[in-house]
């Protein structure tokens, strides 16, 4: 546990700033699209548990375009 408490977490919170910031876009943007290539609830699963790489495959590969 002394590990943790001498670790600088400033260099962390960025990234998890970051990744908080696209899951709620890609989960928002996700509720308001209408069609996705694939099923709506596997794009979820994606989102949430996949951490960074999760919202950017979203983006790049799940919506489209229309």
């Amino acid at each position: 546990m002394e590990h943790l408490a001498n670790f600088n977490w400033a260099v962390l919170a960025p990234i998890f700033i970051i990744q908080l910031i696209l899951i709620i876009v890609a989960v928002v943007d996700l509720i308001r699209i209408e069609s996705t290539r694939g099923p709506k609830w596997l794009w979820v699963l994606i989102i949430l548990f996949v951490n960074i790489i999760g919202p950017i495959l979203y983006f790049v590969i799940g919506r489209r375009n229309t």
